[in-house]
């Protein structure tokens, strides 16, 4: 009997077992992970029956059969084969194969498998526990992105930095809402060296862009600047060979932590509050609640870890370098030739000016508050229009059409409220729709009176913020329901005709009328 009938054979007999201790057929379907027509009939069947049915299975025929020598053969030479790639030889070295599923060709190699012995070898790296090392020895680096979404709906994706300290599993983490560039990733460490008030002796990494330039025969050639950065901390650096992320697993455990963790489900607002978010969730959770690793607590073992890391000191970090470019007005720029598209809009008179970022192969185009606008891929050639179609609409008015909307909804006050929108759209004018529409809802919410209430006491006190406005009006109903005496109001469900007739006087019956009844 095969390994693949002795599991038959055991299905059979826990079925009927379980038959036997009266549970129904669907407790077992469930319980054992089968269907519901293979429970029935394996009930109907009788052991003898059953028996003699593998017994025929052993011999029946089938459709391969004369291909089975040089299955056998190619599984002997080349144990780790699969079925799919057996299938492709099979193909490959008879002209006239017929046309069967994958299912059919995973089954018979099984079979060949099971009848000459030849178990799938797979070529699986050993693995050893790996010794905890001393503290302030090693710390690991990884980047990770996450789709986001906003509060309306639309979706958003967000790139991070993440450091642990390899001995105490503190952990940090760094937002950005572009990918990370060689001096993103240094400003980076910075912030992370200050959270762990130290520095490590030996940081892991993978072979990122961000940090190696180029590789040259095993030589891994490092980014001018990170260079320069290491030279100035003096740690050690060590890069992991590619496709081998178990070499560092802390962090890659942390990167999963993160996104099922912190950002499973959570709004994206701005880049600002997704960092004052995670700061909180270090505190709260990631560094304060029990490593199922270790079974301590990486806050506690920090305290002592901090003592031995090397001292931290700030440097003052070179800001990225940017360009002053004049908008034209068909909203575009002209860099060595070549022409790049911005939203329209942009353009506002002749005074207007971008600055602009070469990132190795792209074009980083940012306002004069050094916020993003757009990116385009870096064109090498000459007289070349590199544009983005989304660059066509204008989004300024519709956001000027959705603060009119939004403003008419408190009809006298309209103008106040109008105020303070464009006051919001002054400190957020990149993330103004999605401030709008967290006002919007807390509208819908609780009312265009409670709204105004707040909006006033924002004003009053230089608030242009959706969500502190949102706290506000929340701070607000609690108080008004905490001092809100609500009268208790009792409702009896009496129809009209019932409480017409309550004060009438119920009919007698006559005697005579039962007696002539009974009578009769």
């Amino acid at each position: 009997m095969t390994k693949q009938d002795l599991t038959k054979w055991i299905m059979y007999h826990e079925i009927h077992q379980m038959k036997r201790q009266g549970c129904s057929m669907r407790k077992i379907t469930q319980k054992l992970g089968v269907s519901y027509r293979t429970v029935k009939r394996y009930l109907i069947t009788s052991e003898e029956e059953f028996f003699t049915h593998l017994g025929n299975m052993q011999h029946r025929y089938r459709k391969l059969s004369y291909y089975e020598e040089f299955v056998r053969g190619r599984l002997v030479n080349y144990p780790e084969t699969g079925s799919a790639q057996m299938h492709d030889w099979l193909k490959e070295a008879h002209i006239d194969f017929p046309l069967v599923c994958e299912k059919t060709i995973y089954n018979f190699v099984v079979f060949v498998r099971q009848k000459y012995n030849i178990p799938q070898e797979y070529n699986a790296r050993d693995y050893f526990p790996v010794e905890e090392l001393p503290y302030g020895k090693q710390g690991q680096v990884d980047f990770g992105e996450y789709n986001m979404k906003r509060s309306d709906g639309s979706g958003k994706k967000v790139y991070f930095f993440s450091m642990i300290l390899s001995r105490s599993r503190q952990r940090f983490v760094h937002f950005s809402d572009t990918p990370y560039t060689t001096a993103k990733a240094i400003m980076a460490h910075e912030k992370a060296f200050s959270y762990f008030q130290g520095i490590p002796l030996e940081i892991v990494y993978d072979q990122d862009k961000v940090f190696i330039s180029n590789e040259n025969k095993g030589d891994l050639l490092l980014t001018r600047d990170f260079k320069a950065y290491n030279q100035h901390r003096n740690f050690v650096l060590h890069f992991c060979r590619k496709a081998d992320p178990q070499s560092k697993g802390k962090i890659e455990n942390t990167i999963k932590y993160i996104k099922q963790n912190f950002l499973f489900n959570r709004h994206y607002y701005d880049i600002d509050t997704l960092n004052d978010h995670v700061l909180q969730w270090m505190s709260r959770t990631a560094n304060t609640m029990l490593h199922h690793a270790t079974r301590k607590i990486p806050f506690s073992e920090w305290q002592t870890e901090k003592t031995y890391l090397k001292p931290f000191i700030p440097m003052t970090i070179p800001t990225e370098t940017y360009t002053m470019y004049c908008v034209r007005k068909d909203n575009t720029i002209a860099y060595r030739g070549n022409f790049y598209t911005l939203p329209q809009g942009t353009y506002k008179g002749k005074s207007s000016q971008v600055l602009l970022q070469i990132d190795q192969e792209k074009v980083n185009i940012y306002n004069q508050q050094k916020e993003i606008i757009c990116s385009h891929p870096l064109c090498l050639d000459k007289g070349k229009l590199i544009y983005n179609n989304n660059h066509k609409r204008d989004k300024q008015q519709k956001i000027d059409a959705f603060i009119k909307q939004l403003s008419e909804l408190f009809e006298q006050e309209n103008q106040e409220v109008a105020q303070y929108l464009e006051r919001v759209r002054e400190n957020y004018p990149r993330y103004i729709r999605d401030q709008l529409m967290v006002i919007k809802e807390l509208v819908e919410k609780y009312g265009i009176a409670s709204v105004y209430t707040a909006i006033r006491f924002c004003r009053e006190h230089n608030i242009f913020s959706a969500m502190d406005l949102k706290s506000v009006i929340i701070k607000q109903n609690k108080d008004l329901l905490k001092n809100k005496h609500i009268p208790i109001t009792i409702k009896l469900m009496i129809s009209p005709e019932t409480l017409q007739n309550i004060n009438a006087q119920p009919k007698n019956s006559n005697i005579d009328d039962y007696e002539n009844l009974i009578s009769n």
